[in-house]
């Protein structure tokens, strides 16, 4: 029976990765931060299956603690400051945590058990100014953020560690994943969330930012099983994870309120663009200028060819099925709210 360590185990991928782990008989140990009540996010369903260890990815005491407590065969490194939007208003803690951070799980498990494998979360977020289309892993980084970058060092430093030190290190560069445990401040679950509170009368319309931005979009669940097959592989390597497809903000937004029973018509472009529900002409959606980052990523598109090849990993879930179970998923938890009395 294998130990696996998971950082982030409490995220959106940490709780899936978890599931997928618990299934194939792992011990499964995660790191949580201390707070002043137990939060346990995503696995509150899993509290009592896996073994918490209090530790912070600043702290490279307490990570090394967290290994020898875990004697971890595998470590999954999925903690970070995740939202990208929030990386501008916290350079360097983003740093902190997403790079130097990196690097403290790396000497943590150098020095308690340097045959471990390992598994870094990259970003597609890392080529932002894109300089080719598909992204593989040969296309050269661009990163158009705080959080791109210090995701590029955590990836250069994974990689510097397996070269320097002959350890089982691997990147994924996983293109954007969502799912109906996606954190409410992400757009896609903004979206999901608005369609379902409008169509219940409960929010009257959604503001977003540039509405043409284009990302390459699956489900975490899928991309878990990814992390997982690269570290059961004979050598380390890095490998992009996408759909190789590419949708709009737009286009989310349209199937998300189709799910609901809202059919919308775009009128005016850029900024004063607005989406009226074809129903009763009122408008849902909005163009709001403070949503639009300062250095913007317009296209994301993966090549998940080699992934595909030696990994034998495909992505099982559509677009249009996400969509849909996130869009669900916000349907039956507002309806609970509106019955609890929660909302009006």
């Amino acid at each position: 029976m294998k130990n696996a360590l998971i950082t982030g185990i409490t995220g959106q991928d940490g709780s899936y990765l978890a599931e997928l782990l618990l299934e194939k008989g792992y011990n499964v140990y995660g790191i949580w931060r201390r707070k002043a009540t137990a939060d346990y996010g995503n696995i509150a369903h899993l509290k009592d299956r896996v073994t918490l260890i209090y530790a912070d990815m600043t702290d490279p005491v307490s990570l090394i603690t967290a290994m020898k407590i875990s004697q971890a065969d595998e470590v999954y490194n999925l903690a970070a400051q995740s939202f990208v939007a929030a990386s501008w208003g916290t350079p360097l803690g983003t740093a902190e945590i997403d790079a130097v951070g990196v690097t403290n799980m790396l000497e943590a498990i150098r020095i308690v058990k340097p045959e471990a494998r390992f598994y870094q979360a990259s970003t597609s977020e890392m080529f932002g100014l894109v300089q080719e289309i598909p992204q593989r892993e040969t296309t050269p980084f661009y990163p158009r953020s705080p959080y791109g970058v210090a995701k590029l060092y955590g990836h250069w430093i994974t990689k510097n560690y397996r070269e320097s030190y002959g350890m089982f290190a691997c990147s994924g560069i996983l293109f954007n994943h969502e799912s109906e445990r996606r954190g409410i401040e992400f757009v896609t679950r903004k979206i999901t969330d608005a369609a379902a509170r409008i169509s219940l009368g409960v929010q009257d319309c959604l503001e977003l930012g540039n509405m043409d931005s284009k990302r390459d979009w699956g489900h975490s669940k899928d991309y878990v099983r990814a992390m997982w097959l690269m570290l059961q592989q004979d050598k380390p390597d890095d490998y992009v994870v996408a759909t190789n497809e590419t949708r709009t903000v737009r286009e989310f937004v349209e199937i998300a309120f189709r799910r609901t029973g809202i059919e919308i018509e775009w009128q005016g472009e850029g900024v004063n663009e607005v989406g009226i529900n074809k129903a009763d002409g009122k408008t849902v959606v909005r163009v709001n200028e403070k949503f639009f980052r300062p250095a913007e990523v317009d296209i994301l598109l993966g090549d998940p060819a080699k992934a595909e090849a030696v990994l034998g990993w495909r992505r099982e879930i559509s677009f249009e099925e996400l969509v849909s179970r996130m869009v669900d998923n916000d349907l039956a938890r507002v309806r609970h709210e509106i019955k609890a009395g929660e909302l009006s």
